[in-house]
């Protein structure tokens, strides 16, 4: 049998191989051609995201307590209004890479999960965590750019209080039958500052406070930015949908 194999291999290599069986054209592929896309540089946007703050207003978000939004916005920045409640875009959105820049105080006040504490929530039940998280010690599944108590970060990126901070973010929608059934779940990519710190990472659920994860079916969602009380900042954020 050993043989009959040894025998096989050497057929292969030495049977004759056509020229048409070494035209590189067999594998190029020049259809779809990728759309053009301009990089942004600096705080300017790709030319195909929509901007959703930049600095000029809050006209795409809305307070999730009906009307308009209530915090404040000056110098092309805006800031958690303690009280008044999250902020949600007016738009749904399904699958997305999201772009924001934030900062904590630069006057530190409380510790744990009351410093700089804040989060961008996908389809309004999926979070994000916002915190300031350099030299502050709280639970590993709720520190900045943890998955709200599901995944750690793989390493903490975070710089000092009162400096403006990055997160880049591919979010995967979870995709449900018509029963309800999840037949995918939430995925989500995670850049802080630059660097992978979630690196495509399934949800198992809605990122609660209290309890266990859980999916509810839905469709395309607001992204939401939370009001915990600390009056944290927000400029040049942009999404592009995928």
């Amino acid at each position: 049998m050993k043989l009959i194999m040894n025998l096989a291999v050497v057929l292969f290599l030495v049977a004759p191989i056509s020229a048409q069986e070494w035209d590189p054209v067999l594998t190029e592929k020049w259809i779809p051609v990728p759309a053009l896309v301009v990089p942004g540089s600096g705080t300017a946007a790709p030319s195909d995201a929509l901007v959703l703050f930049d600095g000029s207003g809050l006209g795409s978000w809305e307070s999730v307590r009906g009307g308009e939004a209530k915090w404040l916005a000056s110098d092309g920045v805006m800031t958690v209004s303690a009280g008044s409640g999250d902020i949600r875009t007016t738009q749904l959105f399904g699958d997305i890479q999201l772009h924001l820049e934030w900062r904590t105080p630069a006057i530190v006040e409380g510790d744990g999960q009351g410093r700089g504490n804040s989060g961008v929530f996908f389809h309004e039940v999926y979070e994000v965590q916002i915190l300031d998280s350099f030299n502050n010690v709280t639970y590993s599944n709720g520190q900045a750019g943890s998955i709200y108590k599901q995944h750690i970060p793989l390493v903490n990126a975070s710089k000092g209080p009162g400096q403006w901070q990055t997160y880049d973010i591919v979010f995967q929608s979870p995709a449900f039958t018509e029963d309800g059934e999840v037949v995918r779940n939430a995925i989500v990519t995670v850049f802080h500052n630059g660097i992978v710190i979630q690196n495509h990472v399934e949800l198992t659920g809605h990122t609660p406070y209290i309890g266990l994860p859980k999916y509810e079916p839905h469709g395309k969602g607001a992204i939401k930015l939370q009001d915990h009380g600390n009056p944290t900042s927000f400029r040049n954020i942009w999404i592009r949908e995928l």
